[in-house]
């Protein structure tokens, strides 16, 4: 790191110059793609009170259970449920809706080469979230955020049609026409590749916070047929019954691809993911009780 300043500047002050990260060339791509898209944003609110205190009680009890990972099972349990919501279009005439939900994730990694203290976020993919349990998502997560990293790696997995690691600073390099042709029409023109390479859920979470009780939504971009972004958690009064209580209400901003589905699959879905998330899916017994961490509802 240098600095790059006279101290006697007082316009300009002390700076320093940092070698721009090629890393970021991939997130510029999906930005520039994403204007294309017609997603219709939702902003939601949804009682976690329950859902949140479960995860405290098993943490007390030695299982380290993610907030973020218990959201992530809720969303492809309903899409599962509703799969046309995570549909990708095959063509002009044709949707491929797939069974398994595949759900892309990042994680904050600084990249083994990088000349900064930066870090960037990099994708991986959550294979078959319907079917694991909220522990195994868990320590997944935190697999994907330890796990050693090659120089120029830029995936946590090289599953797909990602492109290898010693590619990406040629590939990184050149006119972003000249990329899109070579690599991104060509994983975007196949459902098959999107899945295997990218999944067809994402989740994200915002670091946002509420002092205050209200909301914090983040308007995510991306590219997936389903967007799930996690907002802020802000406690205030809720009625519980015809009692009103002290709720924590969680933030969440939900995009749809309306070239894949429409108002009543969007509606059905919202549904059954406000139901999973206000009953602690997977968290809560039917009895009141904490469910064991790795039990599959």
């Amino acid at each position: 790191m240098r600095y790059d300043a006279r101290m006697d500047d007082d316009l300009l002050g002390r700076y320093q110059t940092l070698p721009y990260p090629l890393a970021r060339t991939a997130g510029l791509d999906l930005f520039r793609m994403a204007k294309g898209k017609y997603y219709v944003p939702v902003l939601l609110e949804t009682d976690v009170t329950e859902a949140r205190a479960a995860i405290g009680r098993h943490k007390q009890e030695g299982d380290d259970l993610s907030f973020t990972a218990w959201v992530v099972k809720c969303v492809a349990q309903a899409a599962r449920d509703h799969p046309r919501v995570h549909a990708v279009r095959s063509g002009r005439r044709r949707l491929v809706v797939f069974d398994d939900v595949d759900t892309a994730l990042a994680v904050y990694r600084r990249l083994a080469d990088d000349e900064t203290d930066e870090r960037l976020p990099m994708p991986f993919v959550l294979r078959r979230a319907n079917e694991k349990s909220v522990a195994a998502i868990s320590a997944e997560v935190r697999r994907a955020q330890s796990l050693p990293l090659e120089p120029r790696q830029q995936w946590l997995e090289g599953r797909g049609f990602a492109p290898p690691s010693w590619l990406l600073p040629l590939a990184f390099r050149t006119p972003v026409t000249l990329r899109r042709w070579l690599y991104w029409d060509r994983l975007l023109r196949s459902p098959q590749r999107i899945k295997e390479t990218m999944g067809t859920v994402m989740v994200t979470s915002v670091p946002l916070t509420s002092r205050s009780g209200g909301g914090g939504w983040g308007i995510p971009i991306a590219i997936h047929p389903l967007v799930v972004a996690i907002g802020a958690v802000g406690r205030r009064p809720g009625l519980v019954g015809d009692a009103v209580e002290p709720r924590e209400f969680v933030s969440l901003t939900v995009l749809f691809d309306h070239e894949v589905t429409d108002g009543v699959p969007v509606a059905l879905f919202l549904r059954r993911l406000t139901q999973l998330m206000e009953a602690a899916f997977e968290l809560v017994s039917r009895d009141g009780h904490s469910e064991p961490a790795s039990c599959r509802l």
